[in-house]
């Protein structure tokens, strides 16, 4: 299986990954007693801000998420805030390599004034494919809340790229809703 999978991935992409996982480990990972989102009581916690929001780890984040991006996909999403960052230096990076990706932001509350929009970025077609980006994901509730509203828009999505994977049922949450997760770290990658 690894010779596989040193076939599908650069060389650099597992130098950018272990230095990713450090950062990771460094700025992100607590153990203690936490209630996660998601309102489950966790021994681990994961708050991946610090690292996105850092210049050098949202450069290392991109360029992971540009090798598992679904060369098909036409746009990026995610739910604010988490998200904010991640499709920001995505679509920079792309662009930086000559590809043509669009962000899309999904508020978590519609607002009330003006467009009234749900959605924020560039008016996109119907039907298009785009890949929801996510920090972490435990349960998949804040990716299924972006998914829904995607396809309440009219556009295709088939995968979630996430920094990490809990592994606490947001594979077989996404799967129901027949949609990939595909991950840079799981929680073994941690413990």
């Amino acid at each position: 299986m690894f010779i596989f999978l040193m076939s599908i991935f650069s060389e650099k992409y597992y130098l950018h990954r272990e230095k990713l996982l450090k950062k990771l480990i460094q700025k992100s990972y607590k153990k203690g007693s936490f209630t996660l989102a998601s309102g489950k009581k966790s021994d681990h916690y994961f708050n991946c801000k610090p690292v996105s929001l850092n210049g050098e780890g949202l450069q290392l984040i991109s360029h992971l998420f540009l090798e598992l991006l679904d060369s098909n996909s036409k746009a990026v999403a995610g739910l604010t805030l988490g998200a904010d960052p991640l499709v920001s230096g995505l679509i920079v990076t792309a662009a930086y390599k000559g590809l043509d990706l669009d962000a899309l932001i999904i508020r978590k509350e519609i607002k009330n004034y003006g467009t009234k929009s749900g959605i924020e970025g560039p008016l996109l077609k119907e039907g298009i494919l785009v890949t929801v980006l996510e920090d972490v994901v435990t349960t998949a509730g804040s990716a299924i809340k972006a998914i829904k509203k995607l396809r309440e828009n009219n556009y295709l999505v088939n995968e979630v790229l996430s920094i990490v994977d809990r592994e606490e049922g947001g594979y077989e949450a996404l799967r129901s809703e027949n949609v990939k997760l595909k991950s840079l770290f799981s929680m073994r990658d941690f413990t």
